[in-house]
């Protein structure tokens, strides 16, 4: 496995790889859900890269920026036991030489759910998207469907630029309690994480959204949003911590709708 941090190296490498390539983007301090997606990627293409760069434009919030966990060494060791040939780590002012005075935007879809709390959020995700896409030129790229709203947006971004990469979206791995697997696990404390670990079922067992909501409330949780639409209930939580706080999404078919369960893949408005 090759740790490449210079993207003039990288692009002189990419030009010598004529063989087919899978990208997984990540913001480093990788879990089991991540190192799913590469061992995916490995399964079917002939060389995978593994992207780590902390995107700040994605972050209004500078306390979530500054708090999100970083383990560079350990990941490094979990993407070549799962089969990683290349890890791309940029640092911003590589990623970003224009200083983010070019951004891609999306102007319907991204104005909801995550997009609704968290403003400008995924016009940071989708510009260094783009970037990464361009850079690495991926036949194929994975993403977690933890957060649906993000793959769906990234879909359709390809699709509407005429962008070559397949995206595949990959189910979403959990804990043996049914918390999906994130990175901001790591932060919850013991209490923070047995509240965390009822979210999935809330979401799942609740007849309506409001029910949904009430119920996290009242666990003590914060609840940005309960929206059921195209099929699913996404969700949006913040659990306390001393000082601090820890924002979880989750997505999921409702107990109500899974019946019908050829809702699940509708999608958005706008979206492909």
């Amino acid at each position: 496995m090759q740790l490449v941090t210079d993207l003039e190296q990288w692009r002189q490498l990419r030009s010598e790889l004529n063989v087919s390539v899978g990208f997984v983007p990540t913001m480093g301090a990788l879990h089991e859900g991540h190192l799913s997606l590469v061992r995916r990627s490995v399964a079917e293409n002939e060389q995978t890269v593994l992207s780590i760069f902390v995107n700040a434009t994605q972050f209004n919030n500078s306390a979530d920026l500054e708090s999100y966990p970083s383990s560079i060494d350990q990941d490094l060791q979990h993407a070549q036991s799962a089969g990683v040939d290349f890890v791309l780590m940029p640092n911003y002012s590589q990623m970003y030489p224009d200083d983010f005075r070019f951004q891609m935007h999306e102007e319907i879809f991204s104005r909801d759910l995550c997009g609704n709390d968290r403003p400008g959020h995924f016009s940071g995700v989708l510009t260094v998207v783009l970037k990464l896409l361009n850079l690495v030129q991926p036949e194929k790229a994975y993403f977690g469907l933890k957060d649906y709203q993000q793959y769906l947006l990234i879909k359709d971004m390809c699709a509407g630029l005429f962008l070559p990469t397949q995206i595949i979206g990959c189910e979403t791995l959990r804990e043996n309690d049914g918390l999906a697997m994130s990175s901001r696990n790591r932060r919850l404390d013991p209490i923070a994480r047995s509240l965390a670990g009822r979210f999935n079922e809330i979401l799942y067992q609740s007849g309506t959204d409001a029910e949904a909501a009430a119920a996290l409330q009242g666990l003590g949780c914060s609840v940005a949003y309960i929206k059921t639409q195209y099929g699913r209930r996404f969700g949006a939580i913040e659990i306390a911590l001393q000082g601090d706080s820890v924002r979880l999404i989750d997505n999921l078919v409702p107990k109500n709708l899974q019946a019908n369960l050829s809702a699940v893949d509708l999608p958005a408005p706008g979206v492909s």
